[in-house]
């Protein structure tokens, strides 16, 4: 027999095609993220369905696969879409969404099928979303330090110093909240080597201070949640590390608004940028007041279809048609979405959507095998604080990180539970 078949049989029986194959859509899924590349993006989630695919003991894993409560979450999900096709309206949008929601099926397909990663591999990904989040951040900074003049007249207009990948702020500061916490609990597994734990640290501290510097509203608004849903849990087991957890949380708003000024603009445009909408001002310049004159809107539509709202796929028409009964003065290109993913699910599939977003993104903190992993808190508590701020879902590359991330931490953490026969 060829050497080269005779290897590839040899990996695939003993799984490493499977798992090697998860790994590389999980770097590549990674870099994506960190590049906005869409070759990596389109490609990753079909190598991961191919490594499911792959993994020899897949008929074993099936029942596993069925009986995932996360899996159920995110089919649900995406089913919110097909299940609306008697009262949606923009078929074109609707069409297009039931393919660019496949994910939502495929990436927990992969987590739950494919041959799982190695510990090792897990947490060579984790450095790697690691350590390129705080050296992207870092890498703007510097950008933002040649070009303070410049980028304190975009901050204090409202607007924001992009990433040097060009990678959106809102989802570029949610990726640094991440990074930071992900970087803490990385260097506090063990066997990580003598320069580990102090270079994951330091990653952490660089992800957190880039976050600052750059005064990324929404990603400081998860950073901060983030710290007060810590120190929360740790109340009643650790008293004392929850409370020293929280005067941090309350200090360092303090000594960033003194040191940066950065965040004094930040700080400054952003009061300035809400007085317009409340003093009736022209807001057509103005970020936050668009997004409230939006909330308002929005909630025009709630009122008028509470429990199914107006189709998901209807929403930018709907949205669009509400502006033309009241305006706020806003210009036809000025008139935004919603930028709150909670409400989005309300005007969009009702009450009903509303509750399957919330059990998808809040169902695993009910379930004690993967409320234990300090992972898969930090990343539900955190996005969900920054899904507050804008429809994170409505944006491929937020889509992308939810979905992968979900995977990654959720889908694969019950599933090692389960083999192992954990209470779910």
């Amino acid at each position: 027999m060829n050497p080269v078949v005779s290897l590839v049989r040899r990996w695939y029986f003993n799984g490493y095609l499977s798992q090697y194959l998860l790994l590389i859509a999980c770097v590549a899924g990674t870099v994506s993220l960190l590049l906005t590349a869409r070759a990596l993006v389109a490609l990753a989630p079909v190598a991961a369905v191919v490594a499911a695919l792959l993994n020899p003991g897949l008929r074993a894993a099936w029942p596993l696969w069925l009986r995932s409560r996360s899996v159920q979450r995110l089919l649900l999900l995406y089913v919110l879409m097909p299940l609306t096709w008697w009262y949606t309206q923009d078929w074109p949008v609707w069409r297009h969404e039931l393919f660019r929601q496949l994910p939502l099926i495929g990436v927990p397909l992969a987590f739950a099928l494919a041959a799982p990663l190695s510990v090792r591999q897990r947490f060579a990904v984790g450095v790697l979303f690691v350590g390129g989040n705080a050296l992207l951040g870092l890498a703007t900074v510097g950008y933002y330090l040649w070009n303070t003049n410049d980028a304190h007249e975009l901050i204090n207009a409202g607007q924001n110093v992009g990433s040097v990948t060009g990678v959106f702020h809102i989802h570029f500061g949610l990726m640094l909240a991440l990074a930071s916490f992900f970087g803490f609990s990385l260097s506090q597994e063990d066997g990580i080597g003598k320069w580990g734990r102090p270079l994951l640290l330091l990653a952490a501290a660089a992800a957190a201070i880039s976050l600052h510097v750059l005064a990324y509203r929404t990603g400081l608004l998860a950073f901060y949640a983030g710290l007060a849903a810590t120190a929360a849990g740790l109340l009643l087991r650790r008293p004392v590390w929850a409370l020293a957890l929280l005067g941090l949380a309350l200090l360092m708003p303090f000594v960033a608004y003194y040191s940066l000024e950065s965040v004094r603009q930040r700080y400054k445009s952003t009061r300035y940028d809400v007085e317009q909408f409340y003093y009736q001002h022209d807001i057509n310049d103005y970020s936050l007041a668009k997004r409230i004159a939006a909330w308002q809107t929005a909630g025009v539509l709630v009122q008028e279809h509470p429990v199914l709202g107006v189709a998901p796929a209807d929403v930018r028409q709907a949205m669009m048609e509400q502006y033309a009964w009241r305006d706020y003065g806003l210009r036809p290109e000025n008139r935004v979405m919603i930028h709150n993913q909670y409400l989005h699910y309300l005007v969009g599939a009702g009450v009903v959507g509303l509750v399957v977003w919330l059990w998808a993104l809040l169902g695993p903190l009910w379930q004690p095998a993967t409320r234990r992993n300090p992972y898969v808190r930090h990343f539900l508590l955190i996005f969900g604080a920054a899904a507050l701020a804008d429809s994170l879902l409505e944006l491929q590359i937020g889509f992308n990180l939810f979905v992968f991330l979900y995977g990654f931490l959720v889908v694969a953490t019950e599933r090692r539970a389960a083999a192992r026969g954990v209470t779910q």
